[in-house]
């Protein structure tokens, strides 16, 4: 009995190459629709699908391979006497071989198509040929990559297919159909008005590179992308520079995130995750000389991020200090042709930015989340003076600033700068104490500088050490039990103090 290979694929991506080989093997080919025409053009000898089960395809293609005559020669365990028997009495011979591709729903549902139109392009035949193969790896080769279609013919020219190299295959080839499986059921979810969590979750996650190593150099690294999140830093082509490390990534996309909350033309300035410096300038050059004064010493190795192109001032500028990464959503030519001095500086256009489920990982699972995608609830002024309309513009600013600082987060501000941050401190008023530090350490004058702080104040301490520097406005989420102390502190100082009613922990 000659062996027989079932090929029903939609890529058709090296598919003549594997068939004739199979072919000159003296595998009989099985396939259907437009596999079948495709290989018969090539002048590939085909048995039809149809010719096997003695039934029609129906419904438009929607069902072709579903049969008894091909799901039990893929599934026929040759160990099993009854099996044996049961094949023979019904006239099915096995097949040894399944070359499956499946849809292209992942390309399709971007194309904006009519419901009715992409439900065509969820694939049910070809899960179920790759689930079953896959299962009876033990005599079975599934084939789901055409990267694989040389090594294989390879190996079976030598007659060494191993048991190893048939589970190879087959974990790939259940990868693929979970992965599949995933796409479509997170882009129905989609389509649901509200987001409601279910008893079981999946993500898809495609492989896109392996980094140099992970946050540290003894553990590994890879980045995947979410093929549900058409931008972000993922897709963000890197213009020049070394190759992107694990924490490179985690850095950049801190800031572009950060420099995107600010509508005006801004810069910031990231350490491990953390602003150090962000500023808003009438040019993209003053902007981030203002950043850069925020603290000029963390800077040093920092990335920048722009949310505004980079000319060829801005561009000098740069290049006068250490930098690993430069983000921005474009760049003048002039800017590119000086910034390519700097040969090991990353240089990233950034495309845009696309939000889903925030996904954390905990000891024995994971932790998931809507992303922080909302600013604040209501402005609420709570004392008896009210915020000048510039202490509330920089009021403004510093909240965006410290939505995308780790806890406890506060920052100073003053025209559109930050003057000193304290971040990831497990006492608030330490971290008052950190920024107000930081920003005595570079000379810079509090007086009439506003205060951001992530969470409520707990008790009045914070205001009075911030008053006794001249700062004068304070916005924070409110909802202390010392609500009402805190807002008197103020009103005994003179100073103004707005509530968001919307807390930002960063953790």
């Amino acid at each position: 009995m000659s062996p027989r290979a079932l090929i029903s694929v939609w890529n058709k991506e090296g598919i003549d190459f594997l068939a004739r080989e199979l072919h000159s093997l003296g595998y009989e080919i099985i396939s259907s629709g437009g596999t079948a025409n495709f290989l018969r053009e090539k002048g590939i000898p085909v048995k039809e699908v149809s010719q096997i089960t003695g039934f029609p395809e129906i419904l438009g293609g929607r069902v072709k391979t579903l049969h008894p005559k091909i799901h039990g020669a893929i599934l026929y365990r040759d160990w099993v006497e009854e099996d044996k028997k049961q094949i023979e009495e019904l006239g099915i011979e096995p097949i040894d071989v399944v070359v499956v591709n499946l849809y292209p729903f992942e390309e399709k549902r971007k194309e904006n198509l009519e419901l009715k139109e992409l439900l065509e392009f969820i694939d049910i035949g070809g899960p179920t040929l790759v689930r079953a193969s896959a299962k009876n790896f033990l005599r079975v080769a599934v084939l789901t990559d055409p990267a694989d279609y040389g090594w294989v013919i390879e190996k079976l020219k030598g007659g060494t297919l191993s048991l190893q190299d048939r589970l190879r295959l087959a974990v790939k080839a259940f990868a693929h159909t979970s992965y599949y499986d995933s796409v479509v059921y997170n882009t129905l979810r989609s389509l649901q008005e509200n987001f409601e969590p279910l008893k079981e979750e999946t993500l898809p996650l495609k492989l896109k590179e392996e980094l140099r190593y992970g946050e540290n150099p003894h553990q590994r690294g890879w980045l995947y992308k979410n093929p549900l999140e058409e931008l972000g830093i993922v897709e963000d082509p890197v213009l020049q520079g070394k190759k992107m490390s694990f924490n490179n990534y985690l850095d950049a996309d801190s800031a572009i995130k950060l420099v995107s909350e600010i509508p005006e033309r801004a810069c910031a300035i990231i350490k491990h995750t953390n602003p150090c410096g962000v500023a808003v300038g009438a040019t993209t050059k003053e902007a981030f000389l203002k950043a850069l004064e925020g603290d000029p010493v963390s800077a040093f190795g920092g990335i920048v991020a722009l949310n505004d192109r980079v000319d060829g001032e801005t561009a000098r500028e740069l290049t006068k200090i250490f930098l690993e990464i430069l983000i921005a959503p474009d760049y003048t030519p002039e800017a590119l042709e000086i910034l390519s001095k700097k040969k090991n500086l990353r240089v990233i256009k950034h495309l845009g930015i696309s939000f889903g489920l925030d996904v954390k990982k905990v000891s024995g699972g994971f932790l998931l989340q809507e992303e922080d995608t909302q600013l604040y609830k209501r402005l609420d002024v709570v004392t008896e003076r009210k915020p000048t309309e510039r202490e509330m513009e920089d009021l403004l600013f510093a909240w965006r600033v410290v939505k995308h600082t780790k806890s406890n987060a506060i920052v100073i501000a003053k025209e559109k700068q930050v003057l000193g941050i304290g971040m990831g401190l497990t006492s608030r008023v330490d971290a008052l104490k950190l920024a107000i530090n930081k920003a005595k350490e570079f000379n810079k004058d509090l007086k009439g500088a506003v205060v951001a702080s992530d969470a409520f104040f707990p008790f009045r301490d914070s205001v009075d050490i911030a008053t006794a520097e001249g700062i004068t406005a304070f916005i924070q989420p409110g909802g202390s039990i010392r609500d009402n102390e805190v807002i008197e502190a103020c009103n005994e100082k003179g100073a103004a103090m707005v509530f968001t009613q919307m807390r930002h922990f960063r953790h």
